[in-house]
């Protein structure tokens, strides 16, 4: 790593709810609203980008935890802030605070883990998997 984030550094992301990010079970009465894997996928990414600039050349970031709860449903069309902040630090695991909003409330909390990875390494393990026997 070229350098470490500090436990209170936050990152913000912002997104518009599109037809591709409502539930897929929108229908006979039941709004179309953000489904929470897209959720926690704009979360998610949150964290990350909060990283990248911390990170060497050959270093890159995997999710090894989430814990999120989502309050409160956002419609389509409607713009989502996710913001992830540096809880702690130990090693190469990086512990965040997620929370986003929507423009009236805030619609989830929670917390995420990930760990700074050796891309080529990861890469190793990865093809270790897949060789066929």
């Amino acid at each position: 790593m070229k350098s470490r984030p500090r436990p209170g550094q936050a990152t913000e992301n912002r997104f518009v709810v599109e037809a591709k990010h409502i539930i897929d079970f929108a229908a006979d009465g039941m709004p179309a609203v953000l489904a929470t894997p897209w959720l926690v996928w704009f979360m998610e990414h949150t964290a990350r980008r909060a990283m990248l600039p911390h990170l060497e050349p050959t270093e890159s970031t995997v999710g090894t935890r989430v814990e999120i709860e989502h309050l409160a449903p956002t419609p389509l069309g409607q713009e989502v802030t996710c913001r992830a902040q540096v809880l702690r630090s130990e090693g190469s695991q990086f512990l965040f605070k997620l929370e986003a909003f929507d423009e009236q409330e805030k619609t989830a909390s929670g917390l995420h883990k990930l760990n700074v990875i050796d891309k080529a390494r990861f890469a190793g393990r990865v093809a270790r998997k897949t060789k066929p026997e």
